[in-house]
């Protein structure tokens, strides 16, 4: 079974190949997603979030710092995303519970505004 930070890597990983199938794959049924304001709880609020129209603003995400313990990961990434013609790029933070190789929480922090107008 991989570690917290192993199943992390690999959420990113699918993250950014746009693999909603294998990124869904890594989360118990009941997750819990929490963007600012915004919760997701479940897979199925999960799909809806990481789908076709997250896709289309080919979005990427690298690496600043991970930080692993046995059931929590911290991470600072760099986000990219292309709006239109304009390509954006955000700090993020998201901090990541892990149980039996499966993520059950993750809580984003974004820098600046998260709307994309």
């Amino acid at each position: 079974m991989p570690n917290a930070r192993e199943v992390v890597e690999q959420h990113l990983a699918a993250f950014n190949t746009h693999d909603s199938e294998r990124l869904l794959a890594g989360f118990t049924d009941d997750a819990i997603w929490a963007t600012g304001e915004d919760v997701m709880r479940g897979r199925t609020a999960l799909a809806d979030l990481f789908d076709d129209s997250l896709w289309d603003l080919q979005p990427q995400l690298s690496v600043v710092s991970l930080v692993a313990g046995e059931q929590t990961v911290a991470a600072e990434l760099r986000e990219q995303i292309i709006v239109g013609h304009e390509r954006r790029n955000f700090r993020i933070a998201v901090f990541f519970t892990v149980i039996d190789g499966l993520i059950v929480n993750a809580k984003v922090y974004r820098e600046g505004v998260a709307d994309i107008e």
